[in-house]
């Protein structure tokens, strides 16, 4: 009897998720699907390169308002890429150092995902450092139907967790430290993510996660501030409270009443999202609910949420985790308040606690 093949998405619908750090992300992992494969990026002249005072054997574009480079670092303490993404503004200087954001993707992604984040944060004045995690990238999409399981499954274990984490560190360790590490400043970098990416940035932000080993700590203290959208919970850990109490950072979490991760034997949706919420210790944190959406609407896909939602969301996006940003660094939060008045038609609710 033959059997009809399955595509990629019939197959991750099927998945079932496993016991371990941020496993929940695997479990929407084909709503992050990449839309083909992202064209190179052109390599300006080094000249060019030179000028802006960046190293000449960077891949950059250039924009007005900032250039963009990418770097394949490698790790040899873990023996690991950290292949990564920079959005530098031009702005930027020794003498006018730009704040960092250090992205984290969902499952599945690249650094050259959440461009609209990222180009948007740059025009602004904020450098957005994208990190790629080799274990739980887009390579995953590569190779034989049946063998994804195994991968994804891998993907969303403990060490693959861990790892995400190390990445963030060893990238900004990497950063920092270079030619272009003059031009930022170490005292404002934040951590940021999407999906399995909320939670490795919920690590860097100061998670705490017990094993019989002891407790698991991963936190970053240069990290000062956490842009959460998407998060799962700690799949299989109990109370999220206990987790996610020590997170003392300033946060902005960004969810959609419509952000749902289904497959069979495995649900998550509003409610988890908002239990992250919830237990996340800041003192001072922010909630937006965008009314309907999808779990992957925050990714760079045109589409999915709606086609007429999915740019209004982008947008507001945008303008929020800029006013959180400029509300927790430079003490203004007029845009904060003036934000859920601006965007309320797409907006199901928002929550201050300060």
């Amino acid at each position: 009897m033959s059997r009809s093949p399955l595509n990629r998405r019939q197959l991750l619908q099927g998945l079932g998720c496993s016991s371990a750090l941020g496993a929940a992300a695997s479990c929407g992992a084909w709503a992050l699907w990449p839309q083909g494969a992202p064209a190179a990026v052109p390599s300006d002249a080094s000249a060019s390169n030179q000028q802006d005072g960046i190293p000449s054997n960077a891949l950059s574009r250039s924009n007005e308002a900032y250039v963009t480079l990418e770097f394949d670092w490698q790790d040899a303490l873990r023996s690991r890429p950290v292949p990564v993404r920079l959005y530098l503004p031009r702005s930027a200087s020794e003498a006018r150092q730009a704040p960092v954001i250090v992205f984290s993707h969902g499952i599945g992604g690249s650094r050259r995902g959440y461009s609209y984040l990222g180009t948007h944060w740059a025009t602004r004045g904020w450098a957005s450092l994208h990190v790629q995690h080799v274990g739980s990238d887009r390579t995953l999409w590569s190779g034989g139907l049946w063998s994804m399981v195994g991968r994804l499954q891998a993907a969303a274990q403990d060490a693959e967790a861990i790892a995400r984490a190390g990445d963030l560190r060893f990238a900004l360790d990497q950063l920092l430290s270079g030619e272009v590490g003059r031009r930022l400043d170490a005292h404002r970098i934040i951590a940021a993510g999407h999906s399995y990416g909320a939670n490795t940035t919920l690590l860097a932000a100061g998670a705490l996660v017990q094993r019989e080993a002891g407790t698991l700590d991963l936190s970053d203290a240069r990290i000062k501030a956490a842009i959460v959208i998407s998060a799962p919970p700690f799949y299989g850990e109990g109370d999220p409270s206990s987790i996610l109490n020590s997170v003392q950072v300033p946060s902005l979490h960004i969810t959609a009443t419509e952000d749902v991760i289904r497959i069979p034997g495995y649900y998550s949706g509003l409610r988890d999202r908002l239990s992250v919420f919830d237990a996340t210790g800041s003192a001072r944190k922010w909630l937006a609910v965008f009314e309907g959406g999808s779990h992957s609407m925050f990714t760079d896909r045109t589409a999915t949420g709606g086609v007429n939602l999915n740019p209004k969301v982008k947008a507001a996006t945008q303008d929020l985790s800029v006013a959180f940003l400029r509300g927790v660094f430079d003490g203004d939060t007029s845009a904060l308040q003036e934000w859920p008045r601006q965007h309320a038609a797409i907006l199901a609710r928002f929550s201050a606690r300060t």
